[in-house]
C-alpha cells in the first residue's frame, strides 16, 4: 500500500508545485560501480527533461540519517515539477528515471508540496509555498554547505544527531544524501505531524545542540530549511512503503 493524499479533501490544490524525491538501491560490486558513474552520466538526461524546474543528484549517507562514511549503494533524485500528474508521470516513465529503475532493487519515490522554505540552495529558492491545511504527514528537508574550516567539528556532531532521530518513536523515514560527500549535506525526515517534527527540534538534545553552535559559529556558507505536506508516495524501502502503516491508519479514521 503506498500513501496517496489521504489526508485531503480534495485534489484541487495539486496543480500547485510538486517536490519530488525518488531513492534507488543498488546492490552488487559491479551494479554499485555502474550507479556511481551515474552521478555524472545521468545529469544531462535529467537536465533536459520536459516541465521540470530544479533537480538535484545526490548519493546517500549511512547510519541512521547519515554519517561521514557514504552509501555507495544509495542514489536519490530531487526534481521539482508544475503538478501532481506530470511528477507521476516523469518519475515514473522517463527514461533516465527507468534506467536507474532497471538496475535498482529497491525504489520509492515520495511527492511533496512545499508549505515553509527558507534560504538558498546553489543560489536559489526551488520551493514554492503553498497553503496546507496542516494535517497530515510533513517532511522536513536540511541542506547545508559546510565551511571546509570546520568540516571536523561538523562531523564530529553527526552522529549522535543521526542515532536522535533514529530512535524517535515518532519519525517515520530518515535519509541523509548530499552531492559532494562531506561539504554539501542534506538531511531528509518524514514525521506524522508537525507537533512530533518540533518537539524532536526543540528537545535539549544533540539536534539542538548542533543548532546552537551552528548559529554561533556560522557553520555553513550557504543553508536552507524547507518543509512539506505529503502528496503521494510510490515503490517501497525496506521491503514496504516507509508511510504504509500510516496510511492505514489515517483510512481507519
Amino acid at each position: 500500500m503506498s500513501f496517496d493524499s489521504l489526508y485531503r479533501d480534495t485534489d484541487d490544490d495539486l496543480s500547485s508545485q510538486i517536490v519530488s524525491l525518488t531513492f534507488f538501491r543498488f546492490h552488487g560490486f559491479g551494479t554499485k560501480l555502474w550507479a556511481f558513474g551515474q552521478m555524472a552520466l545521468a545529469r544531462r538526461p535529467l537536465a533536459m527533461l520536459p516541465d521540470h524546474g530544479f533537480f538535484k543528484l545526490m548519493g546517500g549517507g549511512t547510519g541512521e540519517g547519515f554519517t561521514p562514511i557514504p552509501d555507495t549503494g544509495l542514489i536519490a533524485v530531487l526534481t521539482t515539477w508544475p503538478d501532481l500528474q506530470t511528477a507521476r508521470q516523469r518519475t515514473e516513465t522517463a527514461p533516465v528515471f527507468q534506467r536507474l529503475a532497471h538496475r535498482a532493487t529497491e525504489v520509492w519515490t515520495i511527492h511533496l508540496s512545499p508549505v515553509h522554505s527558507r534560504g538558498a540552495w546553489s543560489r536559489k529558492m526551488p520551493f514554492h509555498e503553498a497553503p496546507s491545511n496542516g494535517s497530515g504527514p510533513i517532511a522536513a528537508l536540511t541542506r547545508a554547505s559546510i565551511r571546509p574550516a570546520i568540516l571536523f567539528q561538523f562531523w564530529r556532531r553527526v552522529p549522535d544527531i543521526s542515532a536522535a532521530i533514529g530512535s524517535d518513536p515518532n519519525v517515520l523515514f530518515k535519509q541523509g544524501v548530499g552531492e559532494v560527500p562531506w561539504f554539501h549535506q542534506v538531511t531528509f525526515s518524514v514525521w506524522p505531524d508537525t507537533r512530533s517534527m518540533a518537539a524532536f527540534a526543540r528537545a535539549g538534545g544533540p539536534h539542538a545542540q548542533a543548532i546552537r553552535a551552528v548559529r554561533e559559529g556560522d557553520w555553513f556558507s550557504e543553508e536552507l530549511y524547507a518543509r512539506f505536506a505529503v502528496v503521494a508516495t510510490a515503490g517501497s524501502w525496506g521491503g514496504a512503503d516507509p508511510l504504509a502503516a500510516y496510511a492505514l491508519t489515517l483510512a481507519a479514521e
